[in-house]
């Protein structure tokens, strides 16, 4: 593609005198090929100026610059010179892989939480509706069955662009994405227009160093959102939710549990029943529903509200928002998977203190049987965390059943001894089992009726880290090995 078309829609106080063929866009110097165009990032810890010499070197055959380079150009290589390159790299992506937000059904998710859980919902329910759905996000990016991981929960422009152009070419028919406010704030999420932009909550997260400086920046970051939807959805419950949406242009659909939205939830209930742990509500104003959600929290069923809300813009019948939510999984986020016993085993990523505090107390809201909660503790990171964790559980578990996670270079027996002394702070009974697959036996072997058990701290991860080596180790397989085994 020529330079010259994929700068047309740039502001370019200096444009080249060059058109070269341009076979690529890149932003990290040590992946220029040659007739490639170098696009210079300024990043928190490097500026991607100083290596533009090294791209030119590499084959570039044009550099995308907004500052001064500290050499001399090469005649043959083209120098675009641009206010923000940030932009340039987002625009100049969505031109170089033709536009594939125009051929999607798009959705943007922004919010301090649940955007994760929401974009699960709201890809679940487009599947039930016969729509291949794509994610972007904490997770990576998902698709047919497949997680490509990520730096960021927002990846770079070039990513988000390559990566609707995949979806479309694997059968797609939509995309929802995670946008966060630093992914905004660097302008991540340019150059597309976004069928539906939801707004979930806001909080404060994310303030100091090299993300927000204040609660007024990060807001303002999460409202530029909706600047680039053409449809807005917000939950009227925040206070936050008219000055996130004050830039879009038209009305705004409200959900929530108040009177006055569009869409009005109502009657929630906690529900578990046969190993489904979720919540029930329902709903009426814009649509009369009566839903489980198969997440656990009440506060899930805010996120299913922003789901309804997101999909009602699109052709999607009810049937599969009712289907959608009670499917909808996060994967690795108290995650259910399927036992033949009447009890519930849930995968869940809780790996500190605070993460395992927010899950149980969550699940103890279930009146289970039992609480069980099997976990370890990563070697080579502080031993603080391991008491913490080994207190929390004992705390708030029944029984807690400790085990390995990512020893790294630590002996596991050393990292069980630190959990113990949390342990050993509450009264909560204990069993140690070194081996995770072992412990996942034990738990299953010796479930009751109601028991809920939480097998904590691998979540998505999909390898166990022993001595500097990632062997492969998917609890989901393990479940699956241990059932065919208990026959």
């Amino acid at each position: 593609m020529k330079l010259s078309t994929l700068t047309a829609n740039i502001n370019c106080p200096e444009g080249s005198r060059l058109d070269p063929d341009i076979c690529d866009l890149i932003y990290d110097s040590r992946k220029v090929v040659p007739g490639s165009a170098f696009v210079a990032l300024k990043g928190y810890a490097a500026d991607g100026h100083r290596f533009a010499g090294s791209a030119v070197e590499k084959g570039a055959a044009a550099l995308v610059i907004s500052d001064p380079l500290d050499f001399e150009v090469p005649e043959n290589v083209a120098v675009v010179k641009v206010e923000n390159t940030r932009l340039a790299l987002a625009l100049m992506s969505a031109t170089f892989f033709g536009n594939p937000a125009n051929e999607l059904k798009t959705v943007a998710i922004t919010g301090t939480k649940g955007k994760t859980t929401t974009a699960a919902m709201i890809a679940e329910i487009f599947e039930q509706a016969g729509i291949k759905a794509g994610t972007i996000g904490t997770l990576g990016i998902v698709y047919g069955g497949n997680t490509y991981k990520t730096d960021n929960t927002t990846p770079e422009s070039y990513e988000i662009q390559k990566a609707m152009r995949d979806m479309i070419d694997a059968g797609c028919g939509a995309m929802v994405i995670e946008a966060s406010s630093i992914g905004l704030k660097h302008n991540r999420l340019a150059g597309v227009t976004f069928d539906v932009g939801v707004f979930t909550n806001f909080s404060d997260d994310h303030i100091g160093g090299v993300e927000h400086k204040d609660m007024a920046e990060y807001q303002f970051c999460k409202s530029l959102l909706f600047r680039q939807v053409r449809h807005a959805a917000a939950n009227i419950d925040d206070p936050a939710w008219k000055e996130i949406t004050k830039d879009f242009d038209g009305k705004v659909k409200t959900f929530g549990f108040s009177p006055e939205a569009d869409l009005i939830g109502k009657n929630d209930r906690l529900l578990s029943d046969g190993g489904f742990i979720g919540v029930h509500f329902e709903t009426e104003g814009e649509k009369t529903l009566s839903l489980d959600v198969g997440v656990p929290g009440k506060f899930n069923a805010y996120n299913a509200l922003a789901a309804i809300s997101a999909v009602s813009f699109f052709d999607v019948p009810d049937k599969a928002i009712i289907d959608g939510l009670r499917k909808a999984h996060v994967k690795g986020r108290v995650e259910p998977v399927p036992v033949p016993g009447n009890y519930s085993l849930l995968i869940d990523y809780a790996h500190n203190a605070l993460s395992m505090e927010n899950v149980l107390t969550t699940l103890r809201q279930y009146k289970p049987n039992r609480l069980i909660t099997m976990f370890g503790a990563g070697g080579n990171r502080p031993k603080v965390r391991r008491f913490e964790m080994g207190e929390t559980s004992g705390r708030l578990s029944d029984l807690s059943v400790v085990t390995e996670d990512n020893s790294r270079f630590e002996d596991v027996m050393d990292i069980i001894e630190d959990i113990k002394t949390g342990l050993h702070k509450t009264d909560g009974k204990y069993v140690v089992v070194p081996n995770r697959k072992d412990a996942i036996r034990y738990c299953m072997e010796n479930a009751q009726d109601g028991d809920i058990i939480v097998l904590a701290g691998k979540g998505h991860e999909d390898y166990q880290e022993i001595k500097g080596v990632k062997y492969h180790m998917d609890e989901r397989e393990l479940i699956a090995e241990i059932i065919e085994e208990m026959k």
